[in-house]
């Protein structure tokens, strides 16, 4: 069967709809992904924070939730194993 042009562009731009819902789809699912992880670590370092420190590690609690580097938020994580007091903490965050 011989397709004709019209189809083709049709088809064409089908696949290309497709394909940009499929990648928005695929975009928005990320950033929910990113979103839940970013919230599971904040809570991690909480918890680590109270552990540890207590009150005082409570006290820079909220300056670290305004922290957007991840990689900042994981180093924070880690220092919190080490770190002898909140002021170790704190070296990381300025």
């Amino acid at each position: 069967m011989i397709e004709s042009a019209a189809y083709e562009i049709i088809k064409q731009e089908g696949i290309k709809e497709g394909i940009q819902q499929g990648l928005e789809k695929g975009i928005q699912q990320g950033m929910e992904r990113g979103l839940q992880q970013g919230m599971w670590m904040l809570k991690a370092i909480g918890l680590g924070l109270e552990l540890k420190f207590g009150v005082q590690g409570l006290k820079i609690y909220p300056e670290i939730k305004k922290i957007k580097d991840v990689d900042l938020l994981e180093a924070i994580s880690e220092a919190i194993k080490a770190a002898k007091d909140v002021e170790e903490i704190k070296k990381l965050m300025s």
